[in-house]
């Protein structure tokens, strides 16, 4: 028997199709009921709460109880991490398991990824900060720069309490549809919150899909666009 983590038991509780959606509808952040998570799944609520049960005992999935109610999220943002990263070799193998629709565009342009800006916009902010000094990259993992902590200061977030967290400040996440890296971290999900809290984008209901307004695209080019 070989010693180390069992990747085979964690890989076995993604690969049920069921748990795999419910899975899939928690990436975008919210706390979802099992009633809510058997219609993603499409089985019965008694077969969801089994399949729950072993997200949940294979550290997968956290609870939280308000009154009457239980709901589910990812356990943390290592899970949602390691869920975008499979859904990107699915994607470069070919397995799709929908014909491509109307939202995919959308989708591959502004999403959340769990808790931080994914698609083609979380992209271009990641290279940007890149580009401009913000961010250098050391052992393939970013690391914010003097200039890029005077950046983040000025948009009027809070680096001791980003840094206060057991969380990464700063972590390279590769995006399911684009192939590329986007900022994950403390630092990926305050600067979401930055662009909501602005009025820059708002998340569209029920979907992982960030619609940025008019002016919204427009600060975020002056933030973040290549000029």
């Amino acid at each position: 028997m070989k010693d180390g983590p069992d990747i085979a038991h964690i890989a076995a509780l993604i690969g049920d199709p069921a748990r795999a959606n419910m899975l899939t509808a928690l990436m975008g952040g919210m706390a979802l009921t099992a009633t809510e998570l058997s219609a993603e799944a499409g089985v019965t609520k008694q077969t969801a709460s089994s399949h729950l049960s072993k997200l949940e005992a294979g550290g997968l999935l956290t609870i939280r109880k308000q009154g009457r109610h239980r709901y589910y999220q990812l356990a943390d943002t290592d899970v949602a991490e390691l869920l975008e990263s499979l859904m990107g070799v699915a994607m470069r193998a070919g397995h799709v398991r929908t014909r491509p629709g109307p939202k995919d565009p959308a989708m591959r342009h502004a999403r959340v990824c769990y808790d931080h800006l994914a698609g083609d916009m979380g992209i271009r902010l990641y290279e940007s900060l890149l580009k401009r000094g913000h961010l250098n990259e050391q052992a393939g993992e970013p690391a914010l720069t003097v200039a890029g902590r005077d950046f983040v200061t000025g948009l009027g977030l809070r680096l001791d309490a980003l840094e206060g967290t057991r969380r990464p400040l700063c972590k390279a996440c590769l995006d399911w549809s684009e192939r590329r890296t986007h900022l994950a971290g403390s630092l990926g999900a305050a600067l979401l919150d930055h662009m909501y809290a602005s009025g820059w984008a708002k998340r569209k209901p029920d979907s992982r899909e960030v619609v940025f307004t008019k002016s919204g695209q427009q600060a975020f080019e002056r933030s973040f666009g290549e000029g």
